[in-house]
């Protein structure tokens, strides 16, 4: 086999998507990490192995300890269940801040799988590397969640169906639909921010969450974002994991007077998306929560775009960095 390396950008994600607890997310191209992954032959008498290169980039204080990192993780456990060959040498370019709620951990090992499987003699469907993908999320939080995982490695809007199997459905998004994340410059660390989560759940809030995720599912398959707008409310985790976000009510008002569709919690935050109808409603809706959050004394980024459709993706021609 002549390719010895790949490149492959994987996207930020958001995770949860207001409705979906664990269950919903979609990526985001504006923003990721690249990850480099060189195949290693053995020397004679001895196994072949994973090892860490380096990480760069927004984070570079990562584990150094394969069997610690989220990007070598999951390739220690491929490279076994394939019994292959060869070993990996990872090298990672973090562009997702570390504890930010936008997937930096599934991009780690959807970025490192995707860049391994280029290298195999055959390559495995992307759908059989969720699995290894679900084992660093497993690692970098203690639970197996795959809303951040499944749409970073397969795009588009994602409904993870099952853990055992393992299944995740893509849901059809209106075209016109446009993304805004922004990101406060603190951290929130996912196991912490799970934690404050109770077992059990009233009855009557899960049956009103139920009715709009159903609701919601439905204004992805019709195209009615009048309908999505009013779907797209927490009532279930937003109210338990915002007092842990600086300014996070002023940031959601702003957003929904600028215009915005529906604005919560990106996965397990602090960050916060907004959903919009189009390009110009969704800078209007960055300007607006940007500021609400500067007015706060809150330093913070923000991207906007379309979901990314692919996912992540191999970078020819060694060019690394989001595509054109």
């Amino acid at each position: 086999m002549d390719k010895k390396s790949a490149i492959a950008f994987a996207p930020a994600t958001v995770a949860n998507v207001a409705v979906g607890f664990d269950i919903l997310g979609f990526p985001l191209d504006a923003v990721g990490d690249t990850v480099t992954v060189e195949r290693v032959d053995p020397a004679p008498g001895t196994q072949p192995t994973v090892t860490l290169a380096g990480t760069d980039g927004v984070v570079s204080n990562l584990p150094a300890d394969p069997e610690r990192n989220t990007a070598t993780f999951p390739l220690i456990r491929l490279r076994s269940d394939l019994g292959l060959p060869f070993g990996f040498r990872v090298s990672v370019r973090k562009g997702i801040p570390l504890s930010s709620g936008m997937g930096g951990s599934a991009a780690s090992s959807v970025g490192a799988l995707t860049a391994a499987n280029a290298l195999l003699p055959e390559p495995l469907p992307r759908e059989d590397l969720l699995k290894y993908a679900l084992m660093g999320e497993e690692l970098a939080s203690g639970s197996p969640h795959g809303d951040n995982a499944a749409p970073c490695l397969l795009g588009g809007l994602t409904l993870l169906r099952s853990l055992d199997p393992v299944e995740a459905i893509r849901i059809p998004l209106p075209e016109a639909l446009r993304v805004v994340l922004v990101h406060p410059h603190r951290e929130l660390d996912t196991r912490s921010s799970r934690g404050i989560l109770p077992r059990e759940l009233p009855l009557k809030e899960y049956v009103a969450q139920s009715s709009r995720l159903a609701s919601f599912i439905a204004a992805c398959y019709s195209g009615d974002l009048d309908l999505l707008a009013r779907s797209l409310k927490d009532s279930l985790v937003e109210p338990r994991r915002a007092p842990l976000i600086p300014a996070f009510h002023s940031v959601q008002r702003a957003a929904l007077q600028a215009g915005a569709l529906g604005c919560s919690i990106s996965g397990s935050g602090p960050s916060v998306f907004a959903l919009c109808r189009s390009d110009d409603q969704a800078e209007r809706v960055r300007r607006a929560m940007a500021a609400a959050w500067d007015a706060a004394g809150v330093p913070c980024d923000s991207w906007t775009g379309p979901v990314s459709r692919s996912g992540a993706r191999i970078q020819e021609n060694g060019r690394a960095g989001v595509p054109a």
